[in-house]
């Protein structure tokens, strides 16, 4: 599948679907899967849940005794359950385009699953936590890996560090300089779709001719 120029999505102009409708609308044209990637205790069940227009599924279990000594929980102590399998969810975006958004555990012995729950997908959207920037190396590494175009987006926590200029956290992530960087709150669902917008217009332009 590839995009057209033409088919830049919108946050105006169409109705939306109703929350809890699981049928797609009849302008869906483009079915696309998108990953929401990041480490541990990014925020990317929330994000998903933020959009998602369907009900969205969560295999989220509590974190136990034996799980905490291979999770690190600095930065994110408040946290008492992870993601064990994937999340999904379904948005969609002005335009017929439909994005199914599938967020992938962010612990290394959850390794296994990437290769099955990455295939067919179109791009990622990598979550990072700006108060630890070298959690999320592990799973950049993963998603260059697979050779999927991707967006960053900085969720955006209270307590994260104002002072870091765009400069220097796209240094600190060794990012080419045509991945978007964005900053988002992934509990709020316009600053969520802003940040895939984000992304689905690099797909757009990576697949836009050249000649253009």
């Amino acid at each position: 599948m590839a995009f057209a120029p033409s088919s830049t999505p919108s946050v105006t102009g169409d109705a939306p679907v109703a929350p809890g409708d699981v049928h797609l609308p009849d302008t869906a044209r483009d079915l696309v899967k998108i990953l929401v990637a990041g480490p541990f205790g990014v925020g990317k069940t929330t994000l998903i849940g933020s959009v998602s227009e369907i009900r969205p599924l969560h295999t989220e279990e509590p974190i136990s005794a034996a799980s905490a000594p291979l999770d690190d929980l600095a930065g994110v102590r408040d946290k008492s359950t992870t993601t064990v399998a994937v999340d999904f969810g379904r948005i969609s975006l002005p335009g017929g385009v439909v994005l199914y958004l599938f967020g992938t555990p962010g612990q290394e012995r959850f390794r296994a699953l990437w290769d099955d729950i990455a295939y067919g997908a179109l791009g990622a959207l990598v979550l990072v936590d700006s108060r630890r920037i070298d959690a999320s190396f592990d799973v950049l590494g993963l998603v260059e890996e697979t050779g999927l175009p991707y967006a960053v987006a900085f969720n955006a926590f209270p307590d994260a560090p104002r002072h870091h200029t765009g400069e220097q956290l796209r240094a600190a992530l060794d990012l080419a300089p045509g991945t978007p960087m964005v900053t988002c709150d992934a509990r709020d669902a316009d600053s969520s779709v802003d940040a895939l917008l984000a992304l689905v217009q690099h797909l757009i332009d990576r697949h836009a001719p050249e000649d253009r």
